[in-house]
């Protein structure tokens, strides 16, 4: 611990070469110093300077020595226009100028109102701020704002990473202030690359100029009141901190478009905070960078952690984790730790994500795909890896969970130390909340700038390559079923097995037949339940999100139906079949090892054009998407696109027109049961009761949008292929 040094007054000589390079941005020949007359107003007024001349005070020809009162003033210190106005800010209305307050090398704009400063060193305040009872306000001159560089004689020691995905830290990355998810997950995950890591760094520390000169800044219109310590700090514009008690080695992301708020009780250290985000009511964040439009608060403890934009997490704790866009995480006692979530999740009250290790170290981990929701109390261990959109049941999960099938009900075993899992369980009883999911994150996308792309479709992708994978591990545990349990089967070949299961399959769609698959988990393996059912589903589904992809590719280049010139462009498109979700933005596998290979031999040389690569494959996304859906199209009927008939032209608008139709009226089926279920309406006396406090059905503004795309989309779907039936 370091110790208190005594330096005599006489000693107390500045060495410059120690100081920021703060006054080198200032035009002096628009300042002079105090004169007679001004200097003897701020004396009268109780102000001090260490220089009794006043020459290191620097003032513009608008000032009002009138306004400074009872302040000292250290090292050289720069005040732009003082007038004598007031600053109003809600109630708070103060007048411009420097009262009681310490100030040591420091510019203050025009138009500042500095109150009640204990102790303000080496910050750049901008035009329109208010400081208001603030204790400590210092920038040392080797500060970083967070982000994960170091300065000239400083060691590796004193670098920030955060240490996301893995509490060992093999996963770490470095902050930097436009960091997205997609940066820290391709920096996370492809840890083998060597080069490429080396590259990331490269990229982190480029621009840094590793001099020990860096100072403090405050952007225009924003209010600082109420606060004990900032330090090492750079606040953008329009920010509002009320009541903070501590932010050290931090920016705060902010302009007029998309405020940010900081609120009572906070702490924050060593990080990056998004524009448009609110962090508020004892919530603390150590070694974190948070996304847009993000929300922090009621005593959210968040270490070594990155939130991606429009998250919401309070009352839990999230440690060593990385996390996509659309996170719910805010009830008591929910833990989520050395875990990857792939957003547009809701971690549920008194879940515990990976907080007990099933090895004698802490290197265990949690990989969850988009839409990962567990359900109350329950409990998994590390290593453990959902598929998207699972859904987890109450329960104590002993043992790792390896969930291969999306959009899936995942439970505990009862009779034994298996677990229960339901194929395709949103589809078939759960269709309002899927429906339901694109409109919702979409609305609730606040932000104004989105530069993190994100996929908030549920059928893009990302999930249909999974849906592909379980349509075909369906059929091989199918297979392997009606070998043991069929004796025509018995003797089959295991290349016949296959066609054989699959045909099975389309001709018992309601087959009630329980699988085993032993991947699922570590011990007692899963049970398949309604893996018939299931199969169906993610047929209907994978086939809807190819009609309903390359209608939209038809759309785009202005046609209502294809024809062979619009197809043959399209076949002319690569096929990528392998696809990541990269922070949010749904990318082609072989597009991100091309980035690798650009990123290794120079070609790409920083985050900046790293994020136009993201910015590329978002402009050329319809035409993979498209490429890709035609190709499951194949998939689905086993045959090129060339070998297509009318009737299975028919088969798919046919298909598609009732998965359409079905996907709405289940909509309506599914929250229909929250007005009609006896058990709802228990605690009201009477019908019109129930309606004043929950309304009805009808009030459901989701499904009134719902009724009119769905017509939207049937009408232009019907004559989607037209251009290529014969008749």
């Amino acid at each position: 611990m370091a110790k208190v040094i005594v330096i005599p007054k006489s000693q107390n000589v500045r060495d410059e070469k120690k100081y920021s390079s703060i006054f080198e941005k200032v035009d002096f020949s628009k300042y002079r110093n105090p004169t007679k007359s001004e200097i003897e107003i701020l004396e009268k007024n109780q102000n001090i300077s260490t220089d009794p001349d006043w020459k290191n005070l620097f003032v513009s020809e608008v000032f009002s020595p009138e306004n400074i009162k009872n302040s000292e003033f250290y090292g050289t210190v720069v005040v732009g226009k003082l007038d004598k106005n007031f600053l109003q800010f809600h109630d708070l209305k103060l007048e411009t100028g420097i009262f009681n307050s310490s100030v040591e090398d420091c510019v203050l704009a025009d138009d500042v109102c500095v109150k009640n400063v204990s102790y303000l060193r080496n910050y750049w305040i901008s035009d329109r701020v208010i400081l208001f009872n603030v204790h400590e306000m210092s920038c040392t001159n080797h500060s970083k704002f967070g982000n994960g560089i170091i300065k000239n004689g400083e060691s590796e020691d004193v670098r920030i990473w955060i240490g996301v995905g893995n509490e060992n830290d093999g996963r770490s990355v470095l902050p930097f202030e436009n960091m997205l998810p997609s940066d820290a997950f391709l920096w996370s995950r492809y840890r083998d690359d060597k080069a490429l890591m080396q590259k990331f760094i490269d990229f982190t520390e480029k621009g840094n100029t590793k001099e020990l000169n860096t100072f403090g800044t405050v952007g225009e219109d924003t209010i600082i009141k109420n606060t004990a310590l900032i330090k090492d700090a750079k606040i953008g514009q329009n920010v509002y901190i009320k009541g903070a008690l501590k932010l050290k080695n931090i920016t705060i992301l902010s302009t007029y478009d998309e405020p940010s708020q900081v609120g009572e009780g906070v702490e924050m250290v060593n990080g990056i905070m998004g524009y448009g985000s609110r962090i508020f009511y004892q919530a603390v964040a150590v070694r974190f960078v948070i996304g847009r439009n993000c929300q922090l608060k009621y005593g959210v403890r968040v270490l070594n952690t990155i939130i991606g934009d429009n998250s919401t997490v309070s009352c839990c704790e999230l440690l060593n984790n990385l996390i996509f866009p659309f996170h719910e995480q805010h009830h008591n006692s929910s833990f989520l730790i050395a875990s990857t979530v792939c957003g547009q999740s809701n971690i549920a009250s008194g879940a515990t994500i990976g907080s007990n290790h099933n090895s004698r170290s802490p290197d265990g981990e949690i990989f969850a795909g988009r839409g990962f929701w567990p359900g109350l109390c329950s409990d998994f261990k590390h290593n453990s890896r959902f598929a998207s959109f699972t859904l987890i049941a109450k329960g104590s999960y002993q043992y790792e969970l390896n969930i291969l099938y999306p959009f899936s009900l995942v439970s505990e075993n009862a009779d034994d130390e298996g677990i229960t899992i339901m194929p395709a369980y949103w589809f078939m009883y759960n269709m309002f909340a899927m429906a339901r999911n694109n409109s919702k994150f979409k609305k609730r996308d606040k932000r104004v700038i989105k530069e993190q792309h994100i996929e908030t479709d549920p059928f893009a992708p990302d999930t249909i390559q999974e849906v592909e994978f379980a349509l075909n591990r369906i059929i091989e545990l199918t297979g392997r079923w009606l070998k043991a349990n069929d004796e025509w089967f018995k003797n089959c070949q295991n290349e016949d097995l296959f066609k054989l299961a699959k045909d099975f399959l389309h001709k018992n769609p309601n087959s009630e037949i329980e699988l085993n698959d032993l991947q699922c988990t570590k011990r007692g393996g899963a049970k398949i339940v309604k893996a018939a059912m299931g199969y169906r589903e993610y047929r209907k589904i994978a086939k809807y999100f190819a009609g309903k992809t390359l209608l939209e590719y038809a759309a785009f280049h202005g046609k209502k139906s294809f024809d062979k010139e619009l197809l043959s462009g399209l076949l002319d498109i690569p096929l990528y079949t392998k696809w990541q979700n990269v922070g949010g933005q749904v990318i082609p596998s072989e597009k991100i090892a091309e980035l690798f290979d650009k990123i290794k031999i120079g070609k790409i040389g920083s985050w900046d054009e790293v994020h136009s690569f993201y910015d590329e494959q978002e402009a050329n996304y319809l035409d993979f998407k498209s490429r890709y859906a035609l190709y499951i199209l194949e998939f689905l009927y086993s045959r090129k696109i060339s070998e297509f008939t009318d009737e299975i032209f028919k088969d798919i608008i046919s298909d598609v027109l009732a998965v359409s139709n079905y996907i709405y009226e289940s909509a309506i089926s599914s929250r229909q049961k929250d007005y009609t279920d006896y058990f709802r309406t228990i605690t009201y006396a009477n019908k019109e009761e129930m309606t004043a406090v929950i309304g009805t059905i009808d009030d459901v503004s989701f499904l009134k949008e719902l009724k009119v795309t769905t017509e939207e989309f049937n009408s232009s779907f019907s004559s989607l292929f037209d251009g290529l039936m014969k008749n």
